[in-house]
C-alpha cells in the first residue's frame, strides 16, 4: 500500500502553492483526487496511457469503460477531437462550465485508454474552482471518472473518497462537500440528432430548450436497430450498489407510504433490520428510529436538487449500518427528477 497525501483546499480561498503541488504530481504520471461540483474524481494527465492506467487499478475499474476528459477552457478541446459540431458549441456556450459531457469523434492524440478503445472521447468543463485551477495548473486535460471503487457509490465528501482510495491515490485534495451530487448529463453529439447516454441534472427538457430534438439512449436504439449501438461511452457497468438490498417503492404518496409500511412490518418479523429512504414530506408518517429501523430523508419533493445532492451520502451513511433491507420512495421522473431515479434504479435489486 503507498502513502497517500491528504492536502485540505478552502474552494473559496484557493491555496495557489498547495495546488501547483498537486498539479506536478499530475505532470509526473500520479494520480489526484479532487472535488468536481456533481462528485469527487480521480484524475491523471489524459494524454499520459502509464497516468491513466493507474486510474483503472485503483479503483479496479474494467478497461473498456471509457473516462471523461475534463478541460479548463472551450480552446482545450480543439486538440482532443476530429470536429466541433455547430449544435456542440450552443450547449457548451449555455451549460460550461457545468455537469454536462459530450460526447466527440476523438482526435489520434486521447490514448486509447483515455477512451476505453472506443472511436469517441467524453469531455466536459467542471463547474468548480478547485478542478479549474488543477488543470489550469497542470497545463494538460485531466481524465477523471468519479473517485471510487467500481461499484461502489460515488463520493460526494472528501471522507467518502479517503473511504475507498486511501493507499490506492498518491493525493486526495479535501476541498468540502460536492453541489450536484450526481454525475454529469452524458450527450453524444457525434450523430444528427444529440442522444443522451446517461441522465443529469442538465435534463432533457432543458437541453432541447436549446438544441430542439434530442434523444435518450434507449429511445435511440429502437429507432435504429440496425446501426447497433453507437461506438460512445460503455454504460453496460454496474454502478453505485449499497451494501443492503434495496426496494423502491413506486406509486402515489399514500400508497408508497402504505407498501413501505407493510414492508417493513413483513421483514420485522423476519428479524431483519431496515432502513426507509423517504422525503421530508412523508418523514411523519414512518414510526421513530429505532434499533431496527433507521429513516433518512433526502429532502424535500420541491427542492429535487438538494434530493440529488444528498443521495449518494445517504446511501454511504446506510453502508455504515448493518441494515439488510432498504426500502426506498420513488421520485418524480420529470427533468432532475430522471437523474436521480436512474442512479437509484441502478443500487437497486427489485423495483416494486
Amino acid at each position: 500500500m503507498k502513502d497517500t497525501i491528504i492536502i485540505k483546499i478552502d474552494a473559496e480561498n484557493i491555496d495557489g502553492k498547495l495546488i501547483e503541488k498537486c498539479a506536478e504530481i499530475l505532470r509526473e504520471g500520479g494520480i489526484v483526487a479532487f472535488p468536481t461540483e456533481t462528485v469527487y474524481g480521480l484524475g491523471a494527465d489524459a494524454l499520459n496511457s502509464g497516468a491513466v492506467k493507474r486510474i483503472f487499478e485503483a479503483k479496479g475499474r474494467p478497461p473498456d469503460n471509457p473516462l471523461i476528459i475534463h478541460v479548463s477552457k472551450t480552446a482545450d478541446i480543439l486538440p482532443l477531437v476530429k470536429e466541433i459540431p455547430e449544435n456542440a458549441y450552443k450547449v457548451m456556450e449555455k451549460f460550461w462550465p457545468g455537469p454536462l459531457t459530450l460526447i466527440f469523434k476523438k482526435s489520434n492524440i486521447v490514448p486509447r485508454e483515455t477512451s476505453g478503445g472506443l472511436s469517441t472521447v467524453a469531455i466536459r468543463m467542471p463547474d468548480h474552482p478547485i478542478a479549474i485551477k488543477l488543470i489550469e495548473k497542470s497545463g494538460a486535460p485531466i481524465a477523471a471518472p468519479s473517485a471510487n471503487i467500481s461499484g461502489k457509490l460515488s463520493p460526494t465528501k472528501a471522507e467518502h473518497v479517503i473511504e475507498d482510495l486511501m493507499g490506492k491515490a498518491d493525493v486526495i485534495i479535501a476541498g468540502g462537500d460536492c453541489d450536484v451530487g450526481v454525475e454529469s448529463t452524458v450527450l453524444d453529439m457525434t450523430g444528427e440528432v444529440p442522444v443522451i447516454l446517461r441522465p443529469g441534472v442538465v435534463s432533457r427538457e432543458t437541453l432541447e430548450k436549446v438544441l430542439g430534438r434530442v434523444l435518450v439512449n434507449s429511445l435511440a436504439e429502437s429507432l435504429d436497430k440496425t446501426k447497433g449501438k453507437p461506438d460512445t461511452m460503455n454504460t453496460k457497468h454496474i454502478h453505485y450498489s449499497p451494501k443492503a438490498k434495496m426496494m423502491i417503492i413506486q406509486g402515489g404518496l399514500d400508497s408508497m407510504v402504505a407498501k413501505i409500511n407493510e414492508l417493513k412490518n413483513r421483514y420485522g418479523k423476519e428479524n431483519k433490520k431496515v432502513g426507509i429512504i423517504c422525503t421530508d414530506e412523508t418523514r411523519g408518517s414512518y414510526e421513530k428510529d429505532t434499533e431496527e429501523i433507521i429513516i433518512k430523508s433526502l429532502g424535500s419533493r420541491k427542492h429535487p436538487e438538494t434530493i440529488a445532492a444528498n443521495l449518494f451520502k445517504i446511501l454511504r451513511e446506510f453502508d455504515k449500518t448493518d441494515v439488510e433491507i432498504i426500502l426506498c420512495e420513488s421520485i418524480n421522473d420529470t427533468e432532475i427528477g430522471q437523474a436521480i431515479m436512474d442512479r437509484l434504479k441502478k443500487a437497486a435489486s427489485t423495483i416494486v
